[in-house]
Parts: structure tokens; C-alpha cells; sequence
């Protein structure tokens, strides 16, 4: 094999790439992310040996970066990864030297200088290099865990908020499954602990988002276009789309948002912006033809970026933090955290505004805070029988035919149910019209991906409304789609809080060996998906 990587659920053939990404990673790419992975677990180490201390929140933010970065369809440019090798090398030597600590692993004193070496040591320390399928499948689901929590801690950071506790957590993780002393027991108990601190980076973020922007509010997005040119942005780091709606005000150039950057919308503080415009397409997938129309250029701030089939269209992507794709220019903050956009804002006033692909709106912004506010009218509901279910159906989208399933089994769910969504899976039937019950819609939209955090607090409140004691007592099923690793961090959330019998797919990750999947399975009730038919039926009795 040339390259494994299997974290994402498009993986080929549902057992890994080994050749090129089924995302587009090239081997050099999924070499250079296995070794910046096992570079930070020998900061880790250092960390560990250092009493768990690390010397600078510098190295805290850069560790973050490093996982982030490696998260499928966010950094596919080769020459940057390799330069964030190199600077946590620099990063891991510094530490050893500020901490006069003795270390001997092997990830605590490797050096590379080139490219070449760089590949060949990574050759000899991926994932694949742990024999024992149980072991590596246990610490991929933990690194991949992390990754995601990653990307939650890397936003919060971004507004001002960061904890200690998350951090060290990291540290403590990837030390721990950088050691050939694990065993499926305590592996299987850092997988729940992931999910525990997975927890408390949502909770972090959640607070930074609401902190700095308000609480998300019912909010009617336009998803029609304007005359005006315009600048797409897409991902999820709120302070990149606060920055570029400043630099944008009063220059004649609106700006959309893509994906799962559509929950903006939501937020109180954006609403001030006339040339915050609306949200143009659909979930991150479908850019290859939605790109092409916009016309405008687009800013990426964090995954998920698909390879641009043409120059024309690649000519106008733009990246910052800690995405990246080769020939594509990338916008780097100043010390204090500023970026300049007026390359972007630029190119835009030359370009076509966007051409029109649907017109209309969508609602959303049924956050925590917003759910609590009609908490009254929707138990109420519920006890008159008006609300029978709520189906929580976040996660993310993806190109497999098979994810027609969660659109076919949210229009055939009956019309005394409600679902509870955040992420892009949304995308599956958020346009389907599907109605209200008594004034609350059918479809409740809590946000990104990273606002999970909220459907953990509704169900909360719901156990609490109900007076029950157990949150699987609720008339509450889980059926997950799930595509990459901010899912798997959403995932072990839920399992730490004690959610039972959720429905992932729509395979079953292809990291989990079958033992492992075996002690998932015996333990919280998880399991795939068959018909929409058989399974609304399942959910339903």
C-alpha cells in the first residue's frame, strides 16, 4: 500500500484508502498527517514527562491546530502540513529544553529535515504499525475523538475562551495511546473519558459562540441571491465570517454563507450587517457544480474542502487556519489574531454576481436557549399527543447514494414527529416543507455540527420537563448520520451521557475492528440502519 487512511465513512470500499482519498488526499498528504500526528504524541509524552505541564499556551493552541489540520477535507496542501511538522518539532525540542526533562521515545527524538525524510518516517510510524487490530482500532477511535474535540477547542480559542482541563486532557490522551502498555480495558475507558471531555469542549465553545454573538434565534433565511458581487464563505470559525462581514460593510459586496456556515444566520450580532445576504447551496458536496455558479470567490475557514475540478474555480478559493489546498492562497491572522480580506474583497468586485439555483427560505436557530423559551408549549404537546417522537437526526452529509435514506425516512416519518438536527445531514431534508405541529416546526435546526451541544441540553431538559431520570426513557430516538471526525467526538459524547440504542450510518465506521464494534454493540445498543420503512417502524413501536 502506497497510503492507509480509513477515518471517514466514504472510505474505499468501506475498509480504506490506499492509494488516494476517496476526499482527494494524496499520499504525501496522508504520509505527512500520520507524522504530524505522531509528533504530537511525542509532545504529549514530553508533556507527561514534564508532570503534565505544558510551557506555553503557544504549544496548547499549536497541538490543537495540528489535530485540526488533519481532519478529512480540511488541509489537502502538502507543503503546509509539512511546515507544521517542522514547527512543532521546533516547538517539541524547546519544551525538552525549558523542562530539562530526560526523554528517550522515539517520538520525543526524531529528526527530519526534508520531504524524503519526512515520508520515510512516516512510513514506519502509522497507525498501521500497532499489530493488534482491537488495540489500534480502540486508539484510532479515541485520536479521531480528539480530533474533533480539537476542532471545537480551536473555535472557542478563537473568541478568548480556552480551558486548562481541555488541554490537558489532549495531553494526557495522546501520551497514553502513544504507549504499547494499553489494553482493550483501558482504552475502552479513555474512549468514554474522550467523550466526557468531548462534552466539556462543546460546552467551551457553545459559551464562547453565545458569550460573543448572542443566543441563536428562530431566524428565516433567504436562499434566493442579490444583484450585488459577492464572497462565499464556508465552514464554521464564526470569528473568520465576523471579520470578513466588517471588511465587506460598505464596499458593495454581499457576503453568503455555505454549508455549515448557514447557522450564522442565527446568531443576533450578524443581523446588523444589510450585506450579510443569505445562504447560497447546500452541504459541503455538492460545491463542485455550486461553485461554479456563485461566480464570486470563496473563503474556506475550516473544512470540508473538495478538490476543485477546474483552474477557474480554484483560482477563487481562498483558505485560512488550518485548511489549506495546493495553488490556492491562504490568508494568515497578524499576531493578534486579524486577518486581511481585501485580496478577497477585491477579486469580487471584478467578478459576476451569483447566478440564482433556488429561491425562497429556510428557518432555523432552534438552539438550547430557544427550545428552553418554548419549552412549555412543547411538552404540552407531547402530553396532549400532538408531539408522539422527536427524531434526532444530526451529523453530517456526504456524496453516497445510500444517504438518500435519511431524506426518503424524514418524509416518511409520521406527522406527530419532530426532528432535531444540527450539522449538515440537515441538508437531507431541511428544503422538504415538512410543516409544524401546533406552531413548532417539524424540523428544529440547532445549528453546526459544533452546536451538537445543544441537542445534549434539549434532551436534558426534556428528562428534566418529563421528571424522568433516565434520558433514554424519553420518547427520543437517535439516528446519526455521520461522515467525519467531529462526528465521532458527537458520538462518544452521547455515549459518555448514556444515550442508548443509537442508529449510525449509513455504514458503520470502518475503524471499529469487530470485537470492537461487538462491545458498542452489547453495551449501548448501536447499530446501522436498514430501510427507512423497517426502521421508522422499529423507532415508532
Amino acid at each position: 500500500m502506497s497510503m492507509f487512511c480509513y477515518q471517514c465513512q466514504e472510505t474505499a470500499g468501506g475498509k480504506g484508502c490506499t492509494i488516494r482519498g476517496v476526499c482527494g488526499k494524496t499520499e504525501p498528504v496522508s504520509k505527512l498527517h500520520d507524522l504530524l500526528i505522531y509528533t504530537i504524541k511525542g509532545i504529549a509524552y514530553v508533556v507527561k514527562k514534564n508532570g503534565g505541564q505544558a510551557t506555553s499556551r503557544t504549544l496548547d493552541r499549536e497541538m490543537m491546530n495540528s489535530l485540526f489540520i488533519t481532519i478529512t477535507n480540511a488541509n489537502f496542501d502538502d507543503e503546509s502540513i509539512e511546515k507544521q511538522i517542522l514547527k512543532m518539532l521546533k516547538l517539541r525540542d524547546q519544551l525538552i529544553k525549558e523542562s530539562g526533562v530526560k526523554v528517550s521515545h522515539d517520538a520525543a527524538v526524531y529528526t527530519v529535515d526534508t520531504r524524503e525524510s519526512m515520508l520515510e518516517k512516516a512510513a514506519s510510524v502509522g497507525f498501521l504499525a500497532e499489530e493488534n487490530e482491537d488495540i489500534r482500532s480502540l486508539k484510532q477511535l479515541i485520536t479521531y475523538g480528539l480530533k474533533g474535540m480539537a476542532a471545537y477547542a480551536e473555535h472557542a480559542s478563537n473568541i478568548g475562551k480556552e480551558s486548562d482541563e481541555v488541554y490537558g486532557f489532549v495531553y494526557e490522551a495522546l501520551d497514553e495511546i502513544l504507549s504499547n502498555d494499553c489494553t482493550v480495558d483501558s482504552l475502552v475507558a479513555l474512549t468514554l473519558k474522550t467523550g466526557e471531555y468531548g462534552v466539556k469542549a462543546m460546552a467551551l465553545l457553545d459559551n464562547a459562540n453565545t458569550s460573543r454573538y448572542g443566543n441563536p434565534e428562530i431566524t428565516e433565511v433567504n436562499i434566493g441571491v442579490r444583484k450585488n458581487p459577492a464572497i462565499l464563505i464556508s465552514g464554521h470559525d464564526l470569528t473568520d465570517l465576523e471579520q470578513l462581514l466588517e471588511q465587506t460593510r460598505g464596499t458593495g459586496v454581499d457576503v453568503y454563507t455555505h454549508s455549515e456556515m448557514l447557522p450564522a444566520h442565527y446568531y443576533p450580532t450578524f443581523k446588523k450587517y444589510d450585506n450579510f445576504a443569505g445562504n447560497y447551496g447546500n452541504a459541503w458536496w455538492k460545491q463542485v457544480t455550486e461553485f461554479e455558479s456563485f461566480r464570486g470567490p470563496i473563503l474556506f475557514t475550516t473544512n470540508c474542502i473538495v478538490p476543485p475540478k477546474s483552474e477557474e474555480v480554484k483560482n477563487r478559493i481562498f483558505t485560512t487556519g488550518s485548511t489549506g489546498y495546493p495553488g490556492c492562497r491562504h490568508i494568515v491572522a497578524d499576531k493578534d489574531g486579524k486577518k486581511d480580506f481585501s485580496e478577497i474583497i477585491a477579486l469580487a468586485k471584478t467578478l459576476p454576481s451569483p447566478e440564482e439555483i433556488e429561491s425562497g427560505s429556510i428557518v432555523g436557530g432552534f438552539a438550547h436557549n430557544q427550545v428552553a423559551a418554548l419549552a412549555d408549549k412543547v411538552v404540552d404537546a407531547v402530553k396532549s399527543g400532538a408531539i408522539r417522537r422527536f427524531f434526532v437526526m444530526a451529523g453530517c452529509d456526504g456524496r453516497m447514494k445510500s444517504r438518500d435514506y435519511y431524506t426518503q425516512f424524514a418524509s416518511k416519518l409520521p406527522g406527530d414527529t419532530v426532528i432535531l438536527t444540527a450539522g449538515c445531514a440537515k441538508y437531507r431534508y431541511n428544503k422538504l416543507g415538512l410543516g409544524d405541529i401546533g406552531g413548532i416546526p417539524r424540523v428544529l435546526d440547532a445549528g453546526q455540527c459544533n452546536d451538537s451541544y445543544s441537542l445534549v441540553l434539549i434532551a436534558m431538559m426534556l428528562k428534566d420537563a418529563f421528571g424522568l431520570e433516565d434520558v433514554n426513557k424519553l420518547p427520543l430516538s437517535f439516528n446519526i448520520a455521520w461522515y467525519e471526525q467531529k462526528a465521532v467526538i458527537v458520538l462518544l459524547a452521547l455515549l459518555y451521557i448514556g444515550v442508548k440504542n443509537i442508529h449510525l450510518g449509513p455504514t458503520l465506521p470502518a475503524f471499529l475492528s469487530p470485537n470492537v464494534a461487538k462491545v458498542l454493540v452489547e453495551n449501548f445498543g448501536i447499530s446501522g440502519i436498514g430501510t427507512p420503512e423497517e426502521d421508522i417502524e422499529l423507532f415508532m413501536a
